[in-house]
């Protein structure tokens, strides 16, 4: 059996069933917003990505069941051939606007978005630099470039230019930090990036998938919010996010989007974002244009889990982002943690190895715009009361 041999071998999430303490897959029956319903009961939800709350908006809905019936639920092709609606290249046109780029281009998922763009545009001779923390779409796009990839010690400036400093002779540079880190809830520093970024005559990416509609007096992302918008070569966002829907967009100069757009092989051998899901991000867009109060709100509510937890004494980062993650350390505590906070009616997400270090595990909590008072307050008291009993406070 040779190439299966692993799989079978593979027993640990088996026997995290077997002792019930499972945490992944979990069936969601019904989505409303700020709760969902697991086992048919409402639960709260704190491992959302949904930051805004759009994803049962009114608006969003109906922009994306219009859609539907218009042009149907596929495009039954690629956007290289037959998978081009006027609908994506309206949604590439706002995109580029908002972001303030000269071109923009749609991908059918954002992990693609990255690896899309990553892959063809990094040739044979040229590198990478690579936060160590940065997304696994980033790593993948990396690891599928012809080019040499170095990663350098999260948000350590100086390791970067250490880095830069040693390949001063290369031609083709391209730092790629994420704008707000996924798991952690950090800002990369960019404001030290950029000046490193022209001084070794490097481009700069920034995946803004946690960061664009959260970040930044209009919602532009990290880039906005740190004020060096004109300095970013290309910014990447996902609409999984802040836009309620599926897909990624990448936006820079035209030439660079010419090019991806012609040379991208997630792009050109994948089906293009179905009607609807376009449709959503056009709606989700216009929102955030129009009600600066719902980023508002969502930072407020992060800031109230912040201090929140804070106070009751776990360990959280400082940080100003809606994810704010709990750090527990052991993993089967973790994992037990989150099983009594979902009996308890809260669903919150663990995370373990390989994508935080070993024996660092945390529970990612997420908050929305959307979230009560009320539901925030209970989801302390539980916290709380979880947090004693496991000896975490």
């Amino acid at each position: 059996m040779g190439v299966f041999d692993k799989c079978g071998n593979f027993t640990r999430a088996r026997e995290a069933v077997a002792a019930g303490i499972y945490p992944y897959f979990k069936v969601i029956e019904e989505n409303l917003g700020p709760e969902v319903v697991i086992g048919g009961r409402k639960v709260i939800m704190t491992g959302s990505n949904n930051y805004l709350g759009l994803s049962t908006h009114p608006k969003v809905k109906e922009a994306a069941i219009e859609a539907i019936k218009r042009y149907g639920t596929t495009c039954s092709g690629s956007r290289y051939l037959n998978g081009t609606l006027t609908l994506h290249t309206e949604l590439e046109g706002r995109l580029a606007d908002f972001l303030g780029k000269e071109a923009a281009l749609v991908f059918s998922t954002g992990f693609q978005t990255n690896q899309g763009t990553i892959a063809p545009l990094v040739a044979r001779g040229e590198v990478i630099y690579c936060d160590r923390e940065n997304h696994a779409s980033i790593v993948d796009g990396c690891r599928l470039s012809f080019g040499d990839t170095k990663k350098f010690k999260h948000n350590d400036i100086s390791d970067l230019n250490e880095m830069l400093s040693a390949d001063r002779d290369v031609d083709g540079k391209l730092i790629i930090v994420d704008g707000v880190f996924s798991m952690s809830g950090d800002i990369s520093d960019l404001r030290s990036i950029v000046p490193l970024a022209k001084r070794f005559g490097a481009a700069l990416m920034v995946d803004d998938a946690h960061g664009i509609g959260v970040l930044g007096k209009n919602g532009r992302g990290t880039a906005e919010y740190l004020n060096v918008e004109d300095d970013i070569d290309l910014i990447m966002g996902t609409f999984s996010k802040s836009f309620a829907s599926l897909g990624g967009v990448i936006a820079g100069k035209e030439e660079v989007i010419h090019y991806v757009k012609h040379f991208s092989r997630a792009l050109i051998f994948s089906a293009s974002i179905p009607p609807a899901n376009v449709a959503a991000v056009l709606a989700s867009l216009e929102i955030i244009r129009e009600e600066p109060q719902r980023r508002e709100k969502l930072l407020q509510n992060g800031r109230k889990m912040r201090e929140g937890f804070k106070s009751l004494g776990f360990r959280v980062n400082e940080g100003i982002t809606p994810i704010v993650p709990v750090f527990i350390g052991e993993e089967d505590k973790t994992f037990l943690l989150c099983k009594e906070l979902l009996d308890e009616g809260i669903f919150a997400t663990p995370i373990i190895s390989p994508a935080v270090p070993p024996d660092q595990a945390l529970i990612r909590t997420s908050y929305m715009a959307t979230h009560t008072d009320s539901q925030l307050n209970r989801v302390l008291e539980v916290f709380e009361k979880l947090g004693k009993k496991f000896g975490v406070i």
